[in-house]
């Protein structure tokens, strides 16, 4: 059982923090990689500092980052044009900050820190809000440990950013926090015309990650799995871990940490649940398209910048098949992301019927290699990094001290939880076959 965390103690009520300047009003667009109904939800990040922060500087210095991000003090609302779309209104409201205490120290929290439970949720003030529309676009929580450290919760909604968004306006927070007479370093590019559907749309290829078709209970995974009691399962796989896998795919092929990872614990995961061998197997993973496009994303753009990645196979192939097989499906599916396929999918999702097809998917969420580990308000970085809550999807997180460790996070019913990482832990186990350095990267 997951050890319950102490109340936490709130001596006001959370306030608003609106930019420290005025800021432009208007509606924003957003374009359909941001508008998807698979992102109206917020992503909640939790830090652990040994070493807490004055609440006057965070807010004071959040107040000016928000003058840079200020879409984030907006609100978001149907837009007046499409009522099926939503838009930011650029109202300079502000962002939510709340400060609080809990009876705890930095390293009993780091013991607890290895898998989320539901009391983390007590690091996030709770907010009334009727519907998805009326909770903020950004959410601060600080709450100071009984040690003299602190947690910094955010919940920032995914509609406005991805993680690389995320951690360019994290590390601009931060970097106002400790210089707060400096420029940023990176001016935030707030226009998703960039990325706005062509007209007339022009789907050229098949997204075989979207459907327009509601797939039956027993054709739907996610809704087998959130009947399940579910336990969050946290593997780490070091420098060696991770070249050891990479060994049971040479000479012949060479690979990236995440190709490897992500097609080792999609393996295991379809592996652990016994999914039937004739059904359609599918992996989605997020890839940064800012540099696949003509021409280029501009620099500092902090929308959603990413598409999914859909590696796909029958069961029994995809489970009688080895590692090399199936980092070569995932290869694949990276290498059709081009351009013109960005394009299509983005006039795709102009019909607002077509959604993501989670029916037999496994959703890989990448957060390592963001530098989101590195996040300094002025005492240091943090002792650990991570989310809020453990949902059904799976992260791959950074590790602290370590680069290229990854953290593998997914949770897995109850009963499957040893059978998983059994899997996951299995080719470890093993001898690889032929292997030179030079034919892999940790990239």
């Amino acid at each position: 059982m997951s050890r319950e965390l102490p109340d936490c103690c709130y001596q006001n009520k959370p306030v608003l923090i609106p930019p420290s300047k005025p800021t432009p009003k208007h509606s924003l667009h957003l374009s359909n990689l941001d508008d998807q109904n698979f992102l109206r939800f917020s992503i909640k990040y939790l830090y652990v500092y040994k070493k807490s922060v004055s609440s006057d500087i965070l807010k004071f210095s959040l107040s000016n980052v928000l003058v840079e991000y200020y879409p984030l003090a907006g609100r978001l609302r149907t837009s007046i044009e499409d009522d099926q779309k939503l838009e930011i209104n650029c109202n300079g409201e502000g962002a939510i900050f709340a400060e609080a205490f809990m009876d705890i120290t930095a390293e009993e929290l780091l013991e607890l820190s290895r898998k989320p439970n539901r009391s983390w949720r007590k690091f996030l003030c709770r907010v009334e809000a009727q519907s998805f529309l009326d909770f903020p676009p950004l959410v601060v929580q600080v709450t100071k440990l009984r040690c003299g450290g602190m947690m910094l919760c955010t919940a920032i909604n995914h509609c406005l950013c991805d993680g690389i968004g995320t951690s360019q306006f994290l590390h601009a927070w931060a970097h106002l926090s400790t210089m707060p007479n400096q420029v940023l370093p990176i001016k935030p590019f707030h226009s998703r015309h960039v990325l706005r559907a062509r007209n007339p749309p022009q789907v050229n290829f098949t997204h075989a990650h979207f459907t327009r078709n509601t797939p039956s209970d027993n054709d739907h995974i996610i809704q087998y799995l959130r009947s399940q009691p579910l336990v969050p399962v946290s593997l780490t796989f070091t420098t060696p871990d991770i070249l050891h896998l990479k060994r049971q795919c040479v000479p012949s092929l060479k690979c990236t940490t995440f190709e490897t990872l992500a097609s080792h614990t999609w393996r295991s995961w379809v592996r652990t649940l016994d999914l039937g061998h004739c059904r359609n197997a599918k992996l989605l993973f997020s890839v940064n398209v800012r540099k696949k496009l003509v021409p280029e994303i501009p620099e500092g753009y902090y929308g959603n910048g990413f598409v999914l990645g859909c590696a796909e196979s029958i069961v029994k192939d995809l489970v009688d098949s080895n590692l090399h097989e199936t980092v070569k499906l995932v290869q694949r599916a990276k290498s059709c992301l081009t351009d013109e396929y960005v394009r299509s999918l983005v006039d795709l999702l102009e019909d607002k019927t077509v959604r993501t097809d989670l029916s037999m998917s496994l959703v890989i969420s990448q957060w390592s290699k963001l530098g989101l580990e590195d996040l300094d308000f002025g005492e240091g970085k943090p002792l650990q990094m991570g989310p809020l809550t453990s949902d059904i999807y799976c992260l791959f997180l950074p590790v602290v001290g370590d680069f290229d460790a990854v953290r593998v996070l997914v949770s897995v019913p109850e009963s499957l939880v040893e059978r998983f990482e059994y899997y996951m832990k299995e080719l470890l186990d093993q001898a690889p076959n032929g292997y030179h350095e030079e034919e892999n990267r940790l990239d």
